[in-house]
């Protein structure tokens, strides 16, 4: 009988514990605003990071926005995806402190990534990004909505200012990036705001790598690999000039 009272003790003293620790770890998760420290494994997309996270390697989604597929098995690469997965990249690689704030729902999705809003030095990485044209606002879902008025408004500002998603008329919409909208005039347009003006096209081929300035008549068909701001540039990457 003894036994049994002790076990009974234990078990309560115990479930008492375990529950504690769980209400601290979801308090934790879900205070107002409390950023978490966490340490960086690497950059898998434009809005999709891997982390350290009390002990444990996870994906990190960022809340409230969307940026370009790079790898997707359906979708393939978007433009602009490169991109901003290379922005978010050195955002968060050249960090120094990296940091987590979880909303007040729910801090995973249906992958098991973790859903947070996440800062690089401070910075918000979403608002940098949505700066920069290179993700829009997206899955809006209640209570996970802190800050969806700061970002649309942002939004808006890229919009206006015609700048990477936003420089091609409905490639940005509502429901994803629509790739099919993109004709070879508006291709150019994507091509010199990827290539950050530099309008040099560099062509890879079977056997050869070939540049092409915007007044060789294969420039407007030739499809840029990598883009150049002038000639020597282009020869000192090993392209030549087409004969």
């Amino acid at each position: 009988m003894k036994n049994l009272y002790r076990y009974v003790v234990i078990l309560f003293i115990f479930l008492v514990l375990t529950s504690c620790s769980l209400m601290d770890s979801a308090v934790e998760e879900k205070s107002d605003n409390k950023q978490v420290n966490v340490t960086l494994d690497k950059a898998i997309d434009g809005d999709t990071i891997s982390v350290i996270y009390k002990g444990n390697k996870e994906s990190v989604r960022f809340l409230l926005v969307d940026t370009p597929e790079t790898a997707h098995p359906r979708l393939g690469i978007q433009p602009y995806g490169k991109e901003a997965k290379e922005f978010t990249k050195q955002l968060v690689e050249d960090a120094d402190k990296l940091q987590l704030e979880f909303d007040i729902g729910q801090n995973r999705d249906k992958y098991g990534r973790l859903l947070a809003y996440v800062y690089a030095d401070g910075e918000m990485v979403q608002k940098q990004l949505l700066k920069k044209g290179l993700a829009r606002v997206a899955y809006i879902y209640d209570p996970n909505t802190r800050y969806v008025d700061v970002f649309t408004d942002i939004q808006k500002e890229a919009q206006k200012s015609g700048i990477g998603i936003w420089s091609v008329e409905n490639y940005a919409q509502e429901d994803g990036f629509h790739k099919e909208v993109i004709t070879e005039d508006s291709q150019e347009e994507v091509e010199k705001e990827q290539g950050k003006g530099c309008l040099i096209k560099g062509n890879i081929t079977a056997n050869d790598k070939i540049y092409h300035t915007p007044d060789s008549p294969w420039y407007k068909q030739t499809k840029a690999e990598k883009m150049f701001c002038t000639e020597k540039e282009a020869q000192a990457a090993g392209f030549r000039a087409p004969k």
